[in-house]
C-alpha cells in the first residue's frame, strides 16, 4: 500500500490507530495554534484529542502528491465537551513533506478560518 492510501485510511479513521511509523522521528508539525518538533509530542497532541473531544470526525476532500509534497484537503469536526456540547467545524489544508526515505519530516495545517472564528464556534455554533 502507497503512502496516499495510508494517508486515506488514517483520516478516515482519525484520530484512532494512526500509521505513526510514517513519520520521521524529528517530524515538524505546526498549525494556526501550535507548533513543535518530534514525532511523540505529535502521538500526545493526538491522544490529547481523543480524550477532551468527542465525536471526532475528519473528512478528506483531496489528497495528491507531487514529488516529496503532499497536500490534502479536509474537514475536522468534533463536539467540544462544554455543557452544551457546541459542534466545532474547521476547514483547510495540510502540507507534508517527506524526505529521501519517503518519512514524512513536515506537517503543516492551514485553517479557511481564524482561531477566534473558532472560538467563537464555542458559544454561537447549531448542535
Amino acid at each position: 500500500m502507497n503512502i496516499l492510501e495510508i494517508l486515506k485510511e488514517d483520516y478516515a479513521r482519525f484520530p484512532m490507530n494512526q500509521t505513526y511509523t510514517l513519520y520521521a522521528d524529528g517530524v515538524h508539525f505546526k498549525d494556526p495554534l501550535t507548533e513543535f518538533w518530534g514525532i511523540e509530542r505529535y502521538k500526545k497532541m493526538i491522544d490529547f484529542m481523543s480524550s477532551w473531544f468527542q465525536e471526532i470526525q475528519m473528512d478528506l476532500h483531496q489528497i495528491k502528491q507531487e514529488d516529496v509534497l503532499i497536500e490534502t484537503n479536509w474537514t475536522l469536526c468534533w463536539r467540544s465537551p462544554l455543557p452544551w456540547r457546541p459542534r466545532i467545524s474547521i476547514s483547510g489544508r495540510s502540507e507534508l513533506r517527506m524526505n529521501a526515505e519517503g518519512l514524512i519530516i513536515s506537517h503543516y495545517d492551514y485553517w479557511d478560518i481564524s482561531v477566534w472564528n473558532v472560538l467563537k464556534q464555542h458559544f454561537y455554533a447549531q448542535s
